[in-house]
């Protein structure tokens, strides 16, 4: 499990424990007991366990203890505790639907092969009221077939996320791939949460197909590389394809080029800088990469100077944002960010890896063989797309040290682009 994050509400295991062990007549502010049961998910240890059980197994019926037990739940599944399955399953028959849906979720995350557990699971698909998406997506990951004709019936939902969700697992569970057109059309559904949605439900059906669209779909470069690499990985340990058929689409993503991205908004008149620059802090990746692309067509000459004032504002905080000013100060070739993309190459807070793999990208773009040594020193970094990316800008500064690098114990990508380039 990702430690970077462990201590973010400030609370040690034993005060998180505590906290959720009080009763909560005697607790004095509500979402305590919450808080503690979402931190505990970052100690696998068996007093935390212990803690999350008791949590969920305190069924008092007011909202504040629902909404404890729906974490507890939670945070067992992230944990993966498989001796919290019983418990766990015991809550698929409670009233509170949200309840149930994190259940759901929990068992996913966990696994059974249990085809008691697995059919409960399935018969959920017959109850009113429930988040039928999470189930097809539970069922889907557990491979539980005997549920193919009840998921086949959302196909039909007025709920795209829902009819994507059952489409592909009916691809993957019938190995008929007719209809997955309808679910990699949703790359570029206008909603971004439509786009993320669909990017799962490729990675269910394991349809690698659809790796070329997924590398154009404008959301998040995280959401594509995890969507790629677990479609790809599946693909070739199936020996249904290889590394050369996915390495295009691979590099393409983490190039991160707005000019290799299907856009899925566009400006009816070019607008002001100001208002451009502000599109990079849109939560809609969709927005941020049309806003890259036109300050590179529109505004190559003014964008720098526009772009470090923004982040000297408030871009050094917004790790959004922080990211596409890095990465388009690389497609402006601006030299005298230079210092700027070393800084933040080697930045080391958690919430500001992303833009590692930008500094990369965009120290190869600036063309400055100086930027050699300062990319090596991440070669021993254990973040294979960071890895990756400085193999892309050493390859880029015309450095051929990669054909030096040893193949052992490498992310098997990492080992793949050193054979590749041998």
């Amino acid at each position: 499990m990702d430690k970077r994050f462990t201590n973010i509400f400030g609370l040690t295991q034993e005060e998180a424990i505590a906290l959720l062990k009080t009763p909560p007549d005697k607790i004095e502010d509500a979402s305590d007991r919450y808080i503690a049961a979402s931190h505990l998910m970052n100690f696998s240890t068996p007093e935390s366990i212990n803690a999350l059980i008791e949590a969920v197994e305190r069924d008092d019926p007011d909202l504040d203890n629902r909404i404890v037990r729906r974490k507890a739940v939670e945070s067992l599944g992230r944990l993966k505790v498989s001796e919290a399955v019983p418990i766990i399953r015991s809550c698929l028959k409670d009233d509170d639907c949200y309840l149930i849906e994190n259940s759901v979720w929990a068992l996913g995350e966990i696994g059974t092969e249990d085809k008691t557990i697995l059919e409960e699971v399935s018969q959920l698909l017959e109850k009113p009221g429930q988040n039928y998406r999470v189930i097809i997506h539970t069922l889907t990951n557990l491979n539980y077939q005997p549920a193919l004709e009840r998921i086949r019936q959302y196909t039909q939902s007025d709920d795209k996320p829902t009819a994507s969700a059952a489409i592909a697992s009916v691809c993957r569970f019938s190995e008929d791939y007719s209809q997955i057109g309808q679910v990699i059309e949703l790359l570029q559904h206008s909603s971004v949460n439509a786009r993320r949605a669909c990017l799962q439900d490729l990675i269910d059906s394991g349809y690698h197909g659809a790796i070329p669209d997924i590398s154009r779909c404008p959301v998040s470069v995280v959401f594509r590389l995890r969507a790629i690499y677990m479609i790809a990985e599946a693909g070739i340990n199936q020996q249904k394809i290889t590394f050369k058929d996915i390495q295009p689409d691979l590099e393409r993503t983490i190039l991160d080029n707005p000019h290799d991205i299907n856009l899925v908004h566009d400006y009816d008149v070019i607008p002001v800088l100001g208002f451009v620059i502000e599109e990079l802090y849109n939560t809609d990746f969709g927005r941020c990469y049309l806003g890259t692309k036109t300050l590179v067509d529109t505004y190559p000459q003014e964008a720098p100077t526009a772009l470090l004032e923004s982040y000297q504002q408030k871009g050094h905080n917004d790790y959004g944002a922080h990211y596409h000013i890095l990465k388009t100060l690389g497609w402006l070739k601006y030299a005298p960010a230079y210092d700027l993309l070393i800084e933040n190459l080697h930045n080391n807070a958690p919430q500001f890896q992303k833009s590692r793999t930008a500094c990369a990208i965009a120290l190869g773009e600036l063309g400055d063989p100086q930027a050699i040594p300062e990319l090596k020193k991440c070669l021993d970094t254990k973040v294979w797309s960071l890895k990756y990316a400085v193999l892309m800008a050493l390859e880029k500064l015309g450095d051929d040290s990669i054909k030096d690098i040893s193949t052992d114990n490498q992310h098997w990508l990492i080992k793949e682009k050193v054979i590749s380039n041998k």
